[in-house]
């Protein structure tokens, strides 16, 4: 692996885009109207988001080295492409950017910013390991970004936005515990006490399903309150049909592989949940 390579892994580009592209959907809900009006807002916004998310990727797997050693041996820490320190004096340069981009936003944004920080600090020294607290932690770090998407161009967070981070936090939720079947034997050597560590995969599969159920319930209510037009209809229904199959399938085989597989396919879900907004508020 080259040392290139073993940077971009760390950052996880994918997950940075949506953390980017997340913000520029936060904007969107809150002020559609105006959106054209605060484009540079929201670009320092998808930086921002990016750049925040990289970082905290980076420092992810610096502390995770050790469990990514029994589950993830070929990540760039363990595989030996990139040294420890490394990774830190990257993360560092990574946060400051997106420090700066916030700054450049507005004083609130660069305050939303720095909690989101502190709330990644929190998980990664004390919520990692405590299991369910740990996974809303995650959960806020991810919805969080919405919500810096309303302050960039409202200075308030806007009541469709609440909503909408509702659901994305009990999703992203549900993902987390799926992601706690997957990594069970390293959580285990690591005492890493998350649900399947300490009930068991079948009972951490059922907490999973439940939460994915409870976030395609709340998605009629933005149709209901009238937050987002007839377009939102076909986007969202993909989004709940994927959730409530997967939960399906996650019951059915809670095995290692297969909570692997629909840890990955809810990220696509994801994509169409965040698409079904953004269509219902554009039209």
């Amino acid at each position: 692996m080259s040392r290139l390579v073993g940077y971009l892994r760390l950052m996880r580009p994918v997950n940075c885009l949506m953390m980017g592209f997340a913000v520029a959907v936060g904007a969107a809900l809150a002020n559609p109207a105006n959106l054209k009006a605060s484009w540079l807002n929201v670009a320092y916004g998808f930086v921002t988001g990016f750049m925040l998310t990289a970082a905290s990727m980076a420092i992810n797997d610096y502390y995770d080295r050790e469990i990514d050693a029994v589950n993830e041996p070929n990540r760039p820490i363990p595989g030996g492409a990139i040294r420890p320190k490394e990774v830190l004096v990257f993360a560092s340069i990574l946060t400051v950017m997106g420090f700066v981009a916030a700054y450049l936003t507005s004083p609130y944004c660069l305050l939303a910013a720095v909690a989101a920080w502190l709330m990644f600090s929190a998980y990664t020294k004390a919520g990692k390991r405590s299991g369910l607290p740990g996974n809303f932690l995650v959960s806020a770090c991810v919805a969080i970004p919405f919500v810096y998407g309303s302050i960039a161009v409202l200075s308030a967070v806007s009541l469709n936005v609440l909503l909408f981070v509702s659901i994305v936090f009990l999703s992203n939720t549900g993902r987390e515990i799926t992601k706690g079947i997957v990594d069970v034997q390293g959580d285990k050597a690591q005492n890493v006490k998350t649900l399947a560590v300490r009930y068991g995969e079948k009972r951490a599969a059922v907490a999973a399903a439940l939460f994915y159920l409870s976030a395609v319930s709340l998605s009629p209510l933005s149709w209901v309150l009238g937050i987002v037009s007839v377009w939102f209809l076909p986007l969202v229904a993909v989004t709940d049909v994927g959730l409530l199959a997967s939960s399906y399938m996650l019951l059915k085989d809670y095995s290692r592989e297969n909570a692997r597989r629909i840890k990955k396919t809810v990220l696509l879900w994801f994509l169409f949940g965040l698409f079904s907004f953004v269509a219902g508020t554009a039209w």
